[in-house]
């Protein structure tokens, strides 16, 4: 896996911290979490954006943003005692398999 996968893989994660952090801030009331939100923010986008310089901009968005997605859900079913119903986990595993469906295909339009 080269620097820009895995730089666009990192940035889905800190997707998820932001994501969690906008949850905790509280509409922007806490400062502290504010702040904690602002900066993963700023990781996330600039790993992100690192990505879109090698890899093709759909691909890496929906990748980007289906990580975060699947994360974010992940995290509130496991800390938030949200809960995961049958459907859910189906489409989370579909997501699942569009996120790696969609890595398996990159580059292969040029070939």
């Amino acid at each position: 896996m080269n620097k820009a996968w895995t730089l666009l893989i990192i940035g889905g994660l800190l997707e998820v911290g932001w994501a969690v952090g906008l949850k905790y801030a509280h509409g922007f009331t806490d400062l502290k979490w504010t702040i904690i939100t602002l900066v993963i923010m700023i990781f996330s986008f600039y790993c992100f954006g690192y990505s879109l310089s090698k890899l093709e901009i759909g691909t890496a968005y929906a990748i980007y943003t289906g990580i975060g997605a699947v994360g974010t859900v992940l995290y509130g079913v496991f800390f938030l005692d949200e809960g995961l119903s049958l459907p859910r986990l189906l489409f989370l595993a579909l997501l699942i398999g569009s996120i790696l469906g969609l890595k398996l295909i990159e580059g292969e339009e040029e070939a």
